[in-house]
């Protein structure tokens, strides 16, 4: 499991003062993308990987008296061309949301998916 601290940054709040649900996929991202590299080596195969399904379930408001949170992302399955994880935004002992993200591996010149190779999946059971 990989876990990223992130700041919450006034420009992330909406008018109510609550941070805005697309920051949510905002969080959940800067954790998945380090997540990646670290899985792949910290090269350009991260680039080769897209957002295929995206879903946040909300499950408390969060504003700046937060100050921070604390995003996991970890490994759920893989499948033949596509990688599935399981991600939270964490404030405080507060779970503020969980999300599961489908990336599917994508070939650079035609954009469309590939299967993964044996050594991504070797890289992603590892990451786990």
């Amino acid at each position: 499991m990989h876990e990223k601290r992130v700041e919450i940054r006034w420009r992330d709040l909406d008018s109510f003062g609550h941070v805005n649900n697309a920051v949510y996929a905002t969080y959940l991202e800067e954790c998945r993308d380090e997540w990646l590299d670290e899985a792949l080596g910290y090269g350009e195969a991260a680039w080769d990987y897209v957002i295929a399904r995206l879903a946040i379930d909300f499950r408390r408001e969060l504003r700046l008296v937060d100050d921070e949170v604390v995003v996991r992302c970890r490994l759920a399955r893989i499948g033949t061309s596509s990688v599935t994880t399981k991600e939270e935004i964490l404030a405080g002992d507060f779970l503020a949301a969980e999300g599961e993200c489908v990336l599917v591996a994508r070939e650079r010149e035609t954009g469309s998916s590939r299967p993964l190779s044996p050594e991504e999946r070797q890289a992603f059971e590892r990451a786990g």
